[in-house]
């Protein structure tokens, strides 16, 4: 067994295992916990192996020079401040997204943009956490995560080589996980930049590396499983057309099932690297196969 796996709950995640498949819903319920089910049911049919939400203090996320700050939201126009205490769940929330996500057998955890809310998330024992490609330079929140024993996934959109190897020495390797990403939304296709996973294996060959995904369309997700991503995480909606900063940028339930289940079919076709004549193969070969009279005479 490879040196890079980790273990979120029950599965092992990492080479020579199942790609782990996360399904972001992040803010895209809306605020609403009716459409946040309705993802989540999404997620558990298509057959993924967890869901994914963003939890912010808003207060501490956002700078106070934009708290009063005028726009208009999906509840009209409003200070910023206030839409973004509209479109954050609270402990009512979580408490029902944790039995629900329970009663279908799908993980869920959050990508945590600040210490108070890694303690909210932490009161339902999360299989593991998600740093945010924007907090990859906050170190005391990274260790915070840490601190909690939990697998943590670190993202590096936004970032320079510098930042990554800064973060991953102030933290340490142990149980942790790294997302190449770029953190555009949607992503154009010459930005993703897919090549970085095998620069990423390179350099942290003992830790599992997957993929962010903020593209438009699936190729490029099925090419990063292809190249050797051991996770992979994307967005999801309802309908990319709804009111909303990420739907853009993400699958819907129809598109989710299909990159699933041809995820599996590329794990299936990847083998091992070992070339072998297989018993499907010895028919033609005895039917087919010319053989030269050099090869006779050897």
């Amino acid at each position: 067994m490879s040196n890079a796996t980790c273990r979120i709950g029950e599965k092992l995640v990492g080479d020579g295992q199942p790609v782990y498949v996360i399904a972001e819903i992040g803010i895209n319920h809306n605020g609403s916990l009716d459409l946040a089910k309705k993802l989540i049911d999404g997620a558990a049919l298509a057959g993924c192996d967890a869901v994914k939400f963003q939890k912010r203090t808003p207060e501490l996320c956002v700078p106070r020079d934009q708290w009063d700050v005028e726009r208009d939201t999906l509840w009209g126009r409003m200070k910023y401040i206030d839409y973004r205490h509209l479109i954050e769940f609270g402990d009512d929330e979580y408490a029902e997204i944790d039995r629900y996500c329970r009663e279908k057998r799908i993980h869920w955890f959050a990508s945590c943009w600040d210490e108070p809310s890694v303690d909210l998330v932490e009161k339902y024992n999360p299989p593991v956490y998600k740093a945010p490609s924007a907090s990859l330079t906050d170190h005391a929140l990274l260790k915070h995560m840490k601190a909690t024993g939990k697998p943590l996934m670190i993202s590096t959109g936004m970032s320079t080589m510098q930042e990554i190897n800064t973060a991953i020495e102030v933290i340490g390797t142990d149980n942790l996980l790294i997302a190449h990403s770029t953190s555009a939304y949607p992503c154009t296709l010459p930005e993703l930049n897919l090549r970085m996973l095998h620069t990423l294996k390179q350099m942290y060959p003992h830790m599992p590396v997957g993929y962010s995904g903020h593209e438009t369309g699936l190729a490029p997700t099925w090419a990063s499983v292809a190249m050797g991503a051991t996770f992979i995480e994307r967005h999801i909606t309802l309908d990319r057309a709804m009111w909303g900063s990420d739907h853009a940028a993400s699958v819907e339930i129809g598109g989710l099932y299909r990159l699933v289940a041809n995820i599996r079919d590329i794990e299936k076709s990847l083998g091992d690297g070992i070339k072998r004549v297989y018993e499907s193969e010895l028919g033609p070969r005895k039917k087919l196969r010319r053989v030269s009279q050099d090869t006779i005479a050897a």
